[in-house]
């Protein structure tokens, strides 16, 4: 998989005005980091993100606890993947969808450096994660008024919250490589998580598109990590870069079962 920084950062690029009034710290995609935010902000403590070191080789498939119901990649904007984006994001228009009847909760990014903190939203607000929040945690308030808010007003909300920025900042020091402070652009990559939904189909989830994209149809039992939903999402990216003769370096974690 190479030796990318594992750091995602940036902002939003959206229709409406920029208005973030801080700066997040990048966060590392990491499951030190990434499972301490989880389990602070209240995710079941039955659940934990998890190294994925290949996702070609069958014996490395097989260590990661399973069933995997997120994963969450960094992966650097090369000029393939920019304009593989451009062109499928000139044809949609801004999302328009609210409420607990949404195929899958998305959270639009104007928060500088914040995707670390919205990947991990993606991976835990859908499918079976949802379902594992602890009640009254203060996850399962926050999702209980931002559910039913439009893209901007959820935005705001996020944007906003001073529990979400605190739980954020008090973990971005953990992780393995260098530490990349507010302002410090670094060799940074974009947070994009592929989560299968409650509606059994694959959502490739980025706050720096125009909404979640649906990636295709999983079968009961094929999980985020199953050969289908590997070609649908991340494997896509990787072999459409390599059809144009660049190395893809990215790193990648997903979420599944504790193991003690």
């Amino acid at each position: 998989m190479g030796e990318p920084s594992s750091y995602g950062g940036g902002a939003a690029t959206s229709g409406a005005p920029y208005e973030s009034a801080r700066e997040f710290t990048m966060l590392e995609n990491n499951p030190e980091v990434m499972n301490e935010l989880a389990h602070k902000l209240g995710v079941s403590n039955e659940l934990a993100f998890h190294d994925v070191y290949s996702l070609y080789e069958s014996d490395m498939l097989a260590m990661v606890p399973r069933p995997v119901f997120a994963l969450l990649t960094t992966i650097p904007m090369t000029e393939v993947w920019k304009q593989d984006r451009d062109a499928e994001d000139s044809s949609l228009e801004w999302y328009k969808g609210a409420g607990s009847e949404e195929p899958a909760i998305w959270f639009q990014q104007t928060i500088i450096h914040g995707c670390g903190l919205i990947g991990l939203l993606h991976c835990v607000s859908n499918g079976t994660p949802l379902e594992m929040v602890v009640p009254g945690s203060k996850l399962a308030d926050f999702l209980k008024e931002v559910v039913p808010l439009g893209m901007d007003e959820r935005a705001k909300f996020l944007r906003e919250s001073d529990f979400m920025y605190e739980a954020s900042e008090s973990v971005a020091k953990r992780g393995d490589s260098n530490l990349l402070t507010p302002g410090d652009e670094g060799d940074i990559n974009h947070f994009v998580a592929l989560v299968k939904g409650a509606d059994g189909n694959l959502w490739e989830l980025e706050g720096a598109r125009k909404g979640p994209l649906n990636r295709g149809a999983l079968a009961e039992d094929e999980d985020a990590l199953s050969e289908r939903a590997l070609e649908l999402g991340i494997r896509r990216l990787i072999e459409m870069q390599r059809k144009a003769g660049v190395d893809l370096p990215f790193s990648c974690i997903a979420l599944g079962p504790r193991v003690n």
